[in-house]
């Protein structure tokens, strides 16, 4: 069998999803349309139809994000703030996928459905793995998760001029301690 025809649809399906993460990065969910994916991707709007269903399956498919987490068992306790923060920083620097994902979040269910599923899934865990009490993981991962997510919105989001100009090095100094305690503290 001709191995040609699995190679140009995965390069087509590769060209859907580049499109759309630019697209939804730039435009949001809601003015993102499939038409202006498919232009970008350089083929017809039936292509985009054929191999998400529609403009939510494309996004499911465009917003999958694997945070990459570290293994915080290896690290020293008093250290899983600062190792985290650094983490999460690295990843919102190098993975325009995660502003795409956090921008539509914040205007759509469907975008806000993903990326709870993403912090639930992976986040949660690793604050079961470290916190004293497993049983109030969900809470300390929705913690940790307020706090990464607002750093993220304010700095590469919304760019506000005092915390997206800050050095990286100050970012971590002044939100390693609150996810250190989010994660390790005693239930107040």
């Amino acid at each position: 069998m001709d191995p040609a025809p699995a190679r140009r649809s995965q390069a087509t399906r590769d060209a859907i999803l580049a499109a759309a993460r630019e697209r939804f990065a730039a435009d949001g969910y809601e003015r993102a349309t499939i038409r202006a994916i498919a232009r970008d991707a350089g083929i017809d709007p039936s292509m985009v139809m054929r191999y998400y269903g529609n403009k939510e399956g494309l996004f499911a498919a465009a917003s999958v994000i694997d945070l990459r987490l570290p293994d915080l068992g290896a690290v020293p306790c008093e250290e899983i703030g600062t190792v985290l923060v650094t983490h999460f920083l690295d990843r919102w620097e190098e993975d325009e996928v995660m502003t795409a994902t956090l921008r539509v979040g914040a205007t759509n269910e469907a975008g806000a459905e993903r990326t709870r599923a993403i912090f639930r899934e992976q986040l949660g865990p690793v604050a079961a793995a470290v916190c004293p009490d497993p049983a109030q993981a969900a809470v300390r991962a929705g913690l940790t998760a307020s706090q990464m997510l607002g750093m993220a919105l304010a700095r590469y989001v919304l760019r506000l001029p005092p915390v997206a100009e800050m050095p990286r090095e100050e970012v971590v100094a002044w939100l390693a301690p609150t996810v250190q305690r989010y994660l390790t503290a005693a239930r107040p």
